[in-house]
């Protein structure tokens, strides 16, 4: 029994997402092997070999594999799948786009934001936002699997001594081609990968109130989030959005602010170590999943917060 782990990557270094990922296919047992797709990707394969529990990195390396197309990649999958029993990808933006045509082309059932395995073929999954968690037992002989990287530990990124085996690239699919990529640069943490996290909701009132935010995130290090209804009243932007339609984060600290805790909201951050809440209305459901709770008017009390740290 042997788990395939696709790389999340920039062609430069790996994201943090594949260490979970890894994680996540140490617990189903057997040998661990990662494969990196991309376009002068050495390095990454590099980085992947000391990943703790890696038994070996295949390097697929190729001028059409480095934008990470879907089409490209699930070929890239397709053509190694047969020797292997689970393939795992990350539950990002990028895993969801390959996983699904992976398992259509294998003709089996993908097993979609795993949170906990039970057994080789036995997995956990949070459903209704969450609220509850549905245990999947699998015959398929390939199960292909995305795994919410918040609800595991991640693998150590050293001590590992996998060897790296480069494969033949498969041709380009002519199915799609790269057209450009504007990336939002910030000198703030990643938001799905941070530490901390300092959300807003549609209780700041509008995007020049949002700023409130910066001292408090500036002072804890943190990364900006907003709830879907700070994102589309057009407070912050889409890639800042926390929740079941935006993005899950499991940080150690996550403050709320003005947050009244909606179910989509909470099913992206409730599982973050420590909860601080900040809301004028004492019976917001937010106050229901917080570890710390503050009472009050956000404009008086976050500057305040800040002067105090």
């Amino acid at each position: 029994m042997t788990s395939l782990v696709i790389a999340e990557h920039d062609n430069a270094q790996l994201k943090g997402a594949t260490l979970n990922t890894v994680a996540a296919a140490a617990k189903i047992g057997g040998d661990v092997h990662v494969l990196v797709a991309g376009g002068g990707a050495k390095a990454v394969a590099d980085e992947a070999a000391g990943i703790a529990g890696v038994s070996k990195v295949l390097l697929a390396d190729a001028p059409h594999l480095a934008d990470g197309l879907a089409e490209n990649v699930a070929a890239q999958v397709l053509a190694i799948a047969k020797d292997y029993s689970h393939i795992l990808f990350p539950a990002t933006a990028s895993g969801k786009n390959v996983a699904p045509r992976v398992a259509a082309k294998l003709d089996v059932a993908q097993i979609s934001d795993i949170s906990a395995v039970d057994s080789a073929d036995t997995f956990e999954r949070p459903i209704y936002a969450g609220n509850a968690i549905a245990t999947v037992q699998s015959a398929d002989p390939v199960k292909v699997i995305t795994v919410r990287t918040t609800a595991f530990d991640a693998a150590a990124a050293q001590g590992g001594t996998a060897q790296v085996e480069t494969v033949a690239a498969v041709a380009d699919s002519g199915l799609s081609s790269f057209v450009g990529r504007d990336l939002a640069k910030s000198d703030r943490p990643e938001l799905a990968g941070a530490r901390a996290v300092v959300s807003g909701g549609r209780g700041l009132g509008s995007a020049e109130n949002f700023k409130i935010l910066d001292p408090l995130a500036d002072k804890l290090g943190a990364a900006l989030g907003a709830s879907r209804a700070a994102v589309d009243a057009g407070y912050a932007p889409n890639d800042w959005q926390v929740g079941q339609t935006g993005k899950i984060v499991a940080p150690q600290l996550y403050v709320a602010v003005g947050i009244s805790g909606a179910i989509q909201h909470l099913a992206g951050m409730k599982d973050s170590k420590v909860i601080v809440a900040i809301n004028k209305d004492a019976e917001a459901p937010i106050f229901g999943v917080a570890d710390y709770g503050l009472v009050g008017d956000l404009f008086t009390a976050v500057p305040e917060l800040v002067k105090a740290l």
